[in-house]
């Protein structure tokens, strides 16, 4: 190695600003700083190994260091590494954006490229206003969000997004949509008063604004990073439906929940739904370079296909739109996937760590075990009768994902929830050992609370 871990450190603390990251926090503790990784497993500059629980941030597919998707990026090396798409195009881009209509819900026929999530959605809500506009409806402007939704950090992307952790600081910056609640069984009563009341609040809001709704945009089935909400079956459905009936789009955010995560190719196929717009990226590459795809239906394609003189283009793009190396690689990850049979294989592996994760609802402090296919979330709480959950100062999630991290596992909190979002490529055994650790985690962060050390 090139420079000694002790000079890495050194120069990550002087030099590196870290997403999502109290730096004061994070300046007293020695930084992990991965060097290599195998398999589904990362590797640190002094050796010492780790499982990968949370998929990169949600995106890795086959594991780290794949054969078949370096030799992807290699072969593409040889021919070219980038050419623009503005105004021409490149073969891998042609040939993934083919690969992805064909794997999309039926009804999703045209591709446009990006290079991560919330630039794939901020081009949605531009696609979206604009469609409306170009179709001579210049009243629908407003869009609808839910509850507690993330959809990114670009400023069309955080107006969507309701964290206010995440998000009230820049307010004035922002548009302002209608929110609606995401269905949140475990504290909505279930999932019939959960579901109902999101219904009745969306019909309310298209009966009285709905001719000034542009779009409506929906994590579909997974609420990522509210904590792994599950949306109970059927919701997305009806939530299409009425949309229609109004004449507003839908936008799916797939971002997280796309390319087999929740045990379908895409997770508005659970309930047969096809949006208008989807929204795609993290696995779309298998984890390996950031691309991202805004795909959308004929008619929202058609709204700006018109001669020059209307104005009608869709004046968005970057410099690095429909990479020749990321196209490549995708590619090579969509055809790994049905080689393998990945997304079956998800479903059988979901079944088996649903059995993983059941013993663990005993704990005094796991108030709910969530989980959709291979995304799961574990919310501790203070009070398993009453649900009051850990107050944020008391950092239980963060504590927990520091043990795990001792004891050889990686993942990050939300909150109190502790999420498990392996790659797919996971075995049953490293799945096994994965959620050994995460318990004997929860267990000794939960003990300290319970004796009252913090």
């Amino acid at each position: 190695m090139l420079y000694s871990p002790e000079e890495l450190a050194a120069k990550n603390k002087q030099y590196l600003w870290h997403p999502f990251t109290q730096m004061k926090d994070y300046m007293e503790d020695e930084p992990l700083i991965i060097a290599r990784g195998k398999g589904i497993k990362l590797f640190d500059v002094h050796g010492k190994e780790y499982y990968d629980g949370f998929s990169s941030v949600w995106l890795n597919v086959h594991g780290h260091n794949v054969p078949e998707l370096n030799q992807a990026i290699i072969e593409q090396l040889d021919q070219v590494a980038h050419s623009t798409l503005l105004g021409m195009a490149n073969v891998p881009s042609i040939l993934l954006a083919e690969e992805l209509v064909r794997l999309a819900p039926e009804g999703l026929t045209k591709v446009f490229y990006s290079d991560n999530g919330a630039t794939a959605v901020e081009i949605s809500l531009k696609m979206a206003f604009q469609y409306w506009q170009n179709s001579g409806m210049h009243e629908k402007k407003s869009f609808i969000t839910m509850s507690n939704a993330y959809h990114g950090d670009t400023i069309g992307a955080t107006s969507v997004g309701a964290i206010p952790l995440y998000h009230q600081i820049y307010k004035p910056l922002l548009f302002s949509p209608h929110v609606i609640p995401y269905p949140y069984p475990y504290r909505d009563g279930g999932d019939e008063a959960a579901v109902k009341s999101t219904l009745d609040r969306l019909e309310q809001l298209l009966q009285e604004k709905g001719t000034e709704i542009a779009a409506m945009i929906v994590e579909p089935v997974v609420q990522g990073a509210s904590g792994m909400i599950i949306m109970p079956d059927g919701c997305l459905r009806q939530i299409a439906e009425m949309l229609q009936a109004y004449d507003v789009l839908l936008i799916a955010d797939e971002v997280a929940t796309g390319f087999g995560r929740t045990g379908k190719m895409f997770a508005c196929e659970h309930d047969g739904v096809t949006p208008d717009i989807m929204a795609v990226a993290k696995g779309l590459t298998g984890g390996y370079l950031p691309v991202a795809a805004t795909v959308v239906k004929e008619k929202v394609y058609a709204a700006f296909y018109a001669d020059y003189e209307e104005q009608k283009t869709f004046f968005h793009g970057h410099s690095f739109t429909g990479n020749p190396l990321g196209c490549a690689v995708a590619l090579a990850n969509l055809r790994l996937m049905e080689e393998g049979r990945l997304v079956e294989g998800t479903v059988q592996k979901a079944k088996y760590l649903a059995e993983l994760l059941l013993p663990m609802a005993e704990e005094a402090h796991v108030g709910d075990i969530r989980q959709k296919g291979m995304m799961a979330g574990i919310e501790l709480v203070r009070d398993k009768e009453t649900k009051e959950p850990f107050h944020w100062n008391e950092r239980i999630g963060v504590r927990v994902c520091k043990l795990a991290r001792e004891k050889g596992l990686l993942t990050r909190p939300l909150g109190s929830v502790i999420v498990f979002i392996p790659p797919l490529a996971s075995t049953c055994e490293e799945l096994r050992d994965m959620v050994r650790i995460l318990e004997a985690s929860i267990k000794e962060a939960t003990s300290a609370t319970k004796e009252g050390s913090v």
